[in-house]
């Protein structure tokens, strides 16, 4: 293994959304994640959030297959699972039934306890008990829910492997571990400290499109460009803002009265005519390596080409399957590419063996 993750060991219960995630950039960085699934499948390339991980089948329903999965656990120093809260209690896996130096990291939409704790719920959901949903979209129409990004991986995943990073260092210091219970209704809020302190100001409005960050300011929006594609536009500071009027062609006397409202809803006509004459990529080339803070709107299959994600090369394709490259960076324990994604329960065997089960013990708990 390499990376500076190489020295820890994962055992992640196979799921869906921020869980496996997170055991993916902790793969990444070369952590060594053993998925435990519950049915043998064919490798599939385009299952990136497996990519880097070790996989067995152990059907936990079974005394044998639970004993291998509690021996497995005792192995390593994370465990990962993303149930509905009980689900691993029932099973026999709690953090009761697991050794106390093991850090147990639960992923859920609305945490361990609360009202709502067994209710479903998808992204969507966790982000509108936020706050944060009513605050996304165009002041007109419905609130506009950001893909799965904000409540799924950035209140979910982040924190959650931010919770097992913290954990693991405390770890260093007391020698036990502990249950990390991230909730995405717990993780949003926690990123909208600037929104907070602004309402807390009386300078951010619970009118949607009104403001300086949800599309309201003209100079902090998108706009559509003469052969359809998109344009951001981020100038919010007074330096960049005129760099942005000056060579948009907009009137330089904009730039003395820049944050008032007031002229706001007139400015973005005026700005949106203004960029729908020309072509997106033309922009692109008029604003390239300005501080303007303008940038075009790519499509996910045009992102890779872009000069600057090439120079860096974000994107990768193993495969021929599109994919973010490992990050963060590293400057010492760089971490090897990510490996291809392989067949569920391909590792079965040598899991196991490793965990000192024989030959005919392994046949009997794979079955």
């Amino acid at each position: 293994m390499s990376g500076p993750l190489a020295s820890l060991k994962v055992v992640e219960f196979s799921g869906l959304g921020p869980a496996p995630l997170a055991g993916q950039l902790l793969a990444d960085l070369g952590a060594d994640v053993i998925t435990v699934d519950r049915k043998a499948a064919p490798a599939d390339p385009t299952d990136i959030n497996r990519r880097g991980k070790r996989s067995v089948v152990l059907d936990l329903k079974r005394p044998e297959g639970l004993a291998a999965a509690h021996k497995l656990i005792a192995a390593s120093g994370v465990l990962i699972e993303g149930f509905r809260p009980g689900v691993m209690e029932r099973l026999g896996l709690g953090p009761e039934d697991c050794p106390d130096t093991l850090i147990y990291a639960r992923m859920t939409g609305w945490g361990q306890d609360g009202p709502w704790a067994q209710t479903a719920g998808h992204d969507i959901n966790y982000l509108a008990l936020t706050g944060a949903l009513h605050a996304m979209g165009d002041a007109d129409r419905t609130p506009v829910p950001p893909l799965n990004m904000v409540a799924d991986y950035g209140g979910g995943t982040m924190f959650l492997l931010l919770g097992i990073l913290s954990a693991v260092i405390e770890r260093g210091v007391s020698g036990k571990g502990q249950v990390v219970d991230a909730a995405m209704v717990d993780g949003v809020p926690a990123m909208m400290g600037l929104i907070h302190a602004m309402l807390a100001q009386g300078k951010w409005s619970e009118q949607r499109g009104t403001n300086w960050l949800d599309g309201g300011a003209p100079f902090y929006r998108c706009y559509t460009c003469a052969c359809g594609g998109y344009l951001s536009v981020g100038a919010l500071e007074p330096q960049f803002h005129a760099l942005l009027l000056d060579k948009a062609g907009l009137p330089a006397a904009h730039q003395a009265d820049q944050n008032d409202t007031a002229h706001w809803s007139a400015r973005r006509d005026l700005y949106a005519q203004a960029f729908a004459r020309k072509t997106r990529d033309e922009w692109a080339a008029i604003f390239a390596g300005s501080d303007a803070c303008v940038a075009p709107v790519l499509t996910f299959s045009e992102a890779q080409f872009h000069p600057h994600m090439a120079a860096r090369q974000t994107l990768i394709a193993p495969n021929g399957v599109v994919q973010a490259a490992p990050a963060p960076r590293f400057s010492r324990t760089a971490p090897l590419p990510p490996s291809v994604p392989g067949a569920v329960g391909a590792e079965t065997n040598q899991v196991l063996a490793a965990l000192g089960y024989s030959d005919s013990e392994i046949a009997e708990i794979a079955g």
